[in-house]
């Protein structure tokens, strides 16, 4: 009997940085960038914040593309519980960078694979993988200069850790060290594993 073709698998994200790690799988994908409101909810915490809009970015996509497996992902950056946005500007930019350094910023990276096939086993995987990041305490002319060199600001917390970012942070503590460029990749492959995606063939 032939073989079932494998699913469609569909990256919910307009993120450069999320494609550029599902990449690294070698697994062939779709870009479908989702259309759903990110603001956070009133009383809501960063982690239900995270986990709530990685879901929602799966489910519009999976009423506008039929079965596929459907990965959505979202992240919340906190200093003291408090969430971090992206700053949109550099004079943003730069209050931010000025009240993280020398401090530790917790990253919740939440990741979600919807299974939108038919009778499908595991329709829904969640998980939230968090990351905390100790910032150096760097001088306003250094944090200046960072953000006119790499211009981070479409980053929550400002800094670009796969660039020159990485510059900026002391230590990172998490299971998952894609989980704060934006994909926590160890956390997916275990999910892709759940529906039956084999990663290598001879």
């Amino acid at each position: 009997m032939p073989s079932l073709a494998p699913p469609r698998l569909i990256l919910g994200s307009g993120s450069a940085y999320r494609k550029e790690l599902l990449a690294r799988l070698r697994l062939p994908f779709e870009v479908v960038v989702p259309d759903i409101d990110e603001s956070p909810l009133p009383a809501e915490t960063p982690p239900q914040t995270a986990l709530r809009l990685a879901q929602a970015k799966a489910s519009a996509i999976a009423s506008r593309v039929g079965p596929a497996l459907i990965i959505g992902s979202d992240q919340v950056a906190t200093l003291d519980g408090l969430q971090i946005g992206k700053p949109g500007t550099h004079e943003r930019a730069l209050a931010q960078l000025q009240i993280m350094r020398g401090r530790e910023v917790v990253f919740h990276t939440a990741l979600c694979l919807l299974d939108s096939r038919p009778a499908a086993p595991m329709p829904l995987q969640i998980e939230n993988i968090q990351t905390t990041v100790l910032f150096r305490d760097l001088s306003d002319a250094e944090l200046d200069a960072y953000l006119r060199i790499e211009q981070p600001y479409d980053c929550a917390g400002s800094a670009k850790n796969e660039g020159l970012g990485i510059a900026l942070i002391a230590s990172i503590i998490s299971t998952d060290p894609s989980a704060l460029t934006g994909l926590p990749l160890i956390a997916l492959t275990s999910m892709l594993r759940n529906t039956g995606q084999a990663f290598f063939q001879s």
